[in-house]
């Protein structure tokens, strides 16, 4: 049986945005890989702009924003909003339509991508997680990419007491908690890297999963991703 093609599947989203609730199920849907052919790979990406409005999301980071901010620029878009779901770097929309989604799953399957490698997955007493991420060779059309390692929870929840979703207990999947630019790759040369990410105080390390992703400058296009849940020893 051929193996499904790994598909980036990034939302971003915030727990102050009264549309934002149905993107974050549809994300949760999409984890559960019902799309044959496709491994999904998804990521909620919490903004912080919303924050101002009565409520502080925990899990939001200008990291998040800026993000999403640069997504902006590359597809000339007015500005940021939310829900917004982008795959592979390459088609975005409003977050909660499954029917542009689906779409976006069918083409991003057909391109096919590098392959992405995370190994060695540790923790020591520091409270220091350690993998090794390994990429194989660029397409022909790519000269060169970047190369990113992420760290998110896979369920997080809140019970939202201010704002425009207030009273609502909220659940989301796959909130990044680190995403890092950890070097990049040209044609030609190989890319190995040692990576290192300084955890919360008190994460369960069975509670996180890790994922690794080349995509072209911009950003762009992803050009090949992979994930790996943690589990305890």
């Amino acid at each position: 049986m051929p193996s499904a093609t790994p598909v980036l599947v990034e939302l971003f989203t915030s727990e102050g945005c009264s549309s934002c609730p149905p993107a974050d199920t549809l994300l949760q849907t999409f984890d559960t890989q019902p799309y044959p052919g496709a491994e999904l790979i998804v990521l909620s990406e919490h903004v912080d702009y919303w924050n101002h409005i009565g409520w502080t999301d925990p899990y939001s980071s200008r990291a998040s924003s800026e993000r999403q901010s640069a997504y902006a620029d590359h597809f000339h878009l007015e500005g940021p909003y939310t829900p917004q779901m982008i795959v592979d770097g390459s088609d975005e929309f409003v977050g909660n339509s499954s029917g542009e989604a689906k779409k976006a799953f069918g083409k991003a399957i057909q391109t096919a991508k590098i392959a992405v490698t995370i190994a060695g997955v540790s923790l020591d007493n520091n409270n220091q997680l350690h993998a090794h991420v390994q990429v194989g060779p660029l397409p022909p059309r790519s000269r060169k990419a970047d190369v990113f390692f992420a760290v998110a929870l896979n369920r997080a929840e809140s019970q939202v007491e201010k704002g425009e979703n207030a009273g609502r207990h909220l659940a989301h999947v796959a909130v990044v908690r680190s995403l890092s630019k950890v070097g990049k790759t040209e044609v030609g040369q190989p890319f190995f890297q040692d990576v290192s990410v300084k955890l919360d105080p008190g994460v369960d390390p069975a509670s996180l999963r890790v994922i690794a992703f080349v995509q072209e400058p911009g950003p762009g296009r992803i050009l090949g991703a992979a994930l790996q849940k943690l589990t305890k020893k």
